[in-house]
């Protein structure tokens, strides 16, 4: 699944080729993706110009000139991709742009959702109202995040990547930030004191931000939004590498299943 790093990346691709660009067209090919499409979808964004994008979590929020936001999330397998010819039938929606840029939505297992919103209550959405920390904005820090964790009684891994308290730490990060910050996944959330929580907090950041500028990673399904694969994968310490030596120490890591999800870490470097 697409995680922060990656719907970033295709955020600042969208930015940057759609800035300003009026839709002249929208072929859909199926009513539905994980959810149905709105009613009317091509007519009501034929004309519309974009004027604005931003990221709430996974959910990309492209700001239209009649006051809507479309709010896309890429789903499973979904993908953005340019131009290029067409993706088969997997390709469920084609915006087309007056520069005669094309946008293509292939989502193979339509877990994506698209939707309309007006901008000025977008974040009472009920996809955005019960999200939680942005690890990336101003606000995340140490204190931030040991407060939205007091009390928890559940591994520290699966509460990182509940999105009622940090929003967009998928697996590969959640794996890679713990190990940076010498947490162990089991370690009970609520047992975090500020010197480890602002440790973790920072080791977030700064682990997502490498992945942006890697171009997120590319494992199954992701590339970018030029078709390229993402390249943080070449930089994973614990992720997917059980058995081999951690980067730290030495030491075999290890794996094991949480919440029906694979986590790799070290035992000797995190506690």
């Amino acid at each position: 699944m697409p995680e922060l790093p990656e719907v970033e990346t295709t955020l600042r691709a969208l930015a940057h080729r759609l800035d300003a660009r009026r839709i002249t067209g929208v072929e859909q090919r199926r009513a539905d993706l994980r959810f149905g499409l709105p009613a009317g979808l091509p007519a009501r964004l034929a004309g519309r110009r974009l004027t604005g994008f931003a990221r709430r979590a996974k959910y990309l929020q492209l700001m239209l000139d009649d006051g809507m936001a479309m709010l896309l999330h890429l789903g499973m397998s979904g993908r953005l991709l340019f131009d290029g010819p067409p993706a088969g039938p997997h390709e469920h929606l084609t915006f087309h742009f007056d520069d005669g840029t094309i946008l293509r939505f292939v989502d193979p297992r339509r877990f994506g959702m698209l939707d309309l919103s007006p901008q000025a209550t977008l974040g009472e959405h009920k996809w955005l109202a019960h999200l939680g920390l942005e690890p990336l904005g101003n606000a995340f820090d140490g204190a931030a995040l040991r407060d939205r964790l007091a009390g928890r009684q559940v591994a520290l891994k699966i509460a990182i990547m509940d999105q009622r308290h940090v929003v967009g730490v998928g697996n590969i990060y959640a794996s890679e930030s713990l190990h940076r910050a010498g947490l162990s996944p089991r370690r009970l959330a609520c047992t975090l004191g500020p010197a480890r929580a602002q440790r973790l907090a920072a080791s977030i950041r700064e682990v997502l931000l490498e992945a942006i500028d890697a171009g997120g990673s590319s494992l199954r399904d992701y590339v970018q939004s030029n078709g390229e694969l993402g390249n943080f994968q070449r930089q994973f310490r614990v992720y997917d590498r059980a058995g081999l030596p951690c980067t730290g120490c030495g030491r075999p890591v290890a794996r094991l299943v949480q919440g029906g999800r694979a986590t790799f870490f070290c035992g000797r470097c995190q506690r």
